[in-house]
């Protein structure tokens, strides 16, 4: 008998600060309205961190909304994977210090990954690795970001775009071969990095142009292959929840894929792009919504900053 990681449950959590397109216009004396900037990224509006509120603070809020949804899961976590480019310090990892703020036992892997967009597909693999070798039975995966803290007040490209947010993801070992993770698709090339990048003492600079032209050549490969190595057509698959980049770029993914609308998830009007939260919140959230139900196949892929990009097949 074998074993399996399976996602059982996710959760997340968004700063209780709202800028809508309204105030950016005002704040940034724009020369956008703010019906053009939902035309031109699908959203409206993105929570933000308060200043002294840190990434392990959403995570911790996500987690605990978890816990009370899964009584005794607390006791049960073995390993926390957390996954972030905002984390609370360059040390300790940000994942030790939740498992004292969250009051796990000291009997618990913990550590960070860094990784952006991309994020929740590598914590899936990692994830998947612990437990179905058998080094642990529940893992909880935390994505949090607070891009915010790194963008120009006056860069409409930016501060349009990035939201505030994370996001609580509890894997655990299944028996049965209905659970599955599989299919994992992963590309890396570094001669984009310089496209979206934080720099010592300089704000995030991001060339739109470039990482949509990267994200129209690697993504559809990267579906390609998901469904080759599992043996699967685009038909069989029940949805498709890609990284909520924006509105333009998933549009067009969708189009070029010939993916038909009502299989494509697409959630960011309210929240905009939470980057490694993206995936597991619109996943979330489409469950909540009745979109997503239990037995669903659903295929992710994430993309960006890296350049970086990776995707499989989730059976819910």
């Amino acid at each position: 008998m074998g074993i399996f990681a399976k996602l059982q449950s996710i959760e997340y959590a968004l700063p209780e600060n709202v800028q809508n397109n309204e105030f950016l216009v005002k704040d940034m004396t724009m020369d956008w309205t703010a019906e053009e900037i939902f035309s031109k990224t699908g959203i409206n509006s993105r929570h933000i961190a308060l200043a002294e509120q840190r990434a392990s603070d959403m995570a911790l809020v996500a987690a605990e909304k978890l816990f009370e949804n899964n009584i005794g899961l607390r006791e049960k976590i073995d390993y926390i994977i957390f996954c972030s480019q905002s984390p609370d310090y360059v040390l300790p990892a940000t994942a030790c210090l939740l498992q004292t703020r969250l009051g796990l036992r000291k009997k618990c892997g913990a550590f960070d990954i860094n990784q952006g967009c991309s994020g929740f597909i590598y914590g899936l693999s990692i994830a998947k690795g612990v437990i179905e070798s058998g080094q642990a039975q529940n893992v909880l995966l935390l994505n949090a970001e607070t891009y915010s803290k790194y963008l120009d007040k006056a860069d409409k490209t930016t501060r349009t775009i990035f939201g505030d947010g994370a996001a609580a993801s509890w894997l655990t070992a299944e028996t049965s071969e209905q659970a599955f993770i599989e299919g994992f698709e992963f590309g890396t090339n570094g001669q984009g990095a310089n496209n979206l990048i934080v720099q010592k003492g300089r704000p995030l600079f991001m060339d739109g142009p470039e990482i949509f032209q990267f994200t129209l050549q690697v993504v559809p490969k990267t579906v390609k292959g998901i469904l080759q190595r599992s043996e699967m057509a685009v038909e069989e698959v029940d949805y498709f929840v890609f990284h909520q980049a924006n509105m333009f770029i998933l549009e067009h993914l969708r189009k070029k894929l010939k993916i038909p609308a009502e299989k494509f998830v697409t959630d960011m009007a309210d929240i905009g792009n939470t980057v490694s939260a993206s995936i597991p919140i619109a996943i979330k959230r489409a469950e909540d919504r009745g979109i997503l139900v239990p037995g669903n196949t659903v295929l992710i892929v994430g993309f960006g900053v890296g350049y970086s990009w990776g995707g499989c097949l989730i059976k819910l």
